[in-house]
């Protein structure tokens, strides 16, 4: 099977494991269950299609079933919107053209490194294809990491997350970022299952990190739009912040993350502090991918 039917087949049934038939709705027919989750047959019956159609489906055969099918098996499956998105992705009905094989490396306009430098009371970053940091403010260097030190080729947030210790230890929530990194990068491969670089990403990842292999094998997926972490700080304490992400028009492979705190909050305090503490450090541009 090409590399997009094998990871259809493998979503399919990774996500029919983890739907509870009584939730679904089904009634108990008596017979052993061997495997946790549908048998292939209950989501056919739940999604209107032959057994047949949905077991050619689950192997990766090279069939496209209409929007109307894939929305019904949507709903068997209990899929959220990311997941559907990733369902389309790679059933083939999403209407993004597909990408060149020849990636060129990607750059951050002018405009969006002026835009991350005026928000210097808060930490904001670029994220690009597989997660590559491709631009941070002088806050995000300050709460996160500095991603300067780091080479450009290897600058990326899921191998920050999982292959630097001091990821481990700022986030008080590490394995709920951590997860929700893997399952960000499953989303990615969906939606551009030929890219080398992510497949050597992965790899690398899946080769240094058990825990990333144990949630990668797991085939679930996400899609960051917003959210909080909780970090512990070496230099201000504990701290929450919540991010909201952005994606420039014209440009759908760059996401811009910001991260703010409540007004009034203890997190508001430290992170002013921080800023503080920092102010004092040499104005430093925006981080650039080269």
């Amino acid at each position: 099977m090409a590399g997009t039917n094998r990871e259809l087949a493998d979503f399919l049934r990774r996500a029919r494991a983890q739907v509870d038939p009584a939730r679904a709705g089904l009634p108990p027919d008596g017979r052993v269950r061997r495997v946790p989750g549908l048998r292939r047959e209950e989501v056919a019956r739940l999604a209107g299609v032959s057994t047949d159609y949905y077991a050619r489906l689950e192997q990766g055969r090279r069939i496209v079933p209409s929007s109307a099918v894939v929305e019904a098996i949507a709903r068997a499956l209990e899929l959220d919107a990311a997941g559907r998105a990733h369902l389309d992705d790679l059933i083939g009905l999403t209407s993004t053209p597909t990408r060149p094989r020849t990636r060129d490396a990607q750059r951050v306009r002018p405009g969006l490194h002026q835009l991350l430098d005026s928000l210097d009371g808060e930490p904001a970053l670029v994220l690009g294809r597989r997660t590559d940091i491709l631009a941070a403010n002088r806050m995000a260097k300050a709460l996160f990491a500095d991603f300067d030190r780091i080479p450009a080729p290897r600058r990326n947030y899921a191998r920050w997350m999982f292959l630097d210790q001091d990821a481990r230890s700022l986030f008080v929530d590490w394995q709920d970022q951590a997860r929700a990194a893997v399952e960000s990068l499953r989303f990615e491969v969906g939606r551009d299952p030929d890219d080398r670089a992510t497949a050597e990403l992965v790899a690398e990842l899946r080769e240094h990190s058990r825990e990333f292999t144990r949630w990668w094998e797991q085939h679930r997926v996400h899609q960051r739009t917003h959210g909080s972490k909780r970090l512990r700080h070496p230099l201000v304490g504990e701290l929450t912040v919540e991010y909201e992400t952005l994606s420039p028009p014209g440009d759908p492979d760059t996401t811009l993350f910001v991260y703010t705190t409540e007004d009034g909050s203890p997190s508001r305090r430290a992170m002013n502090l921080l800023a503080s503490w920092t102010a004092s450090s040499a104005p430093t541009p925006s981080t650039q991918s080269t």
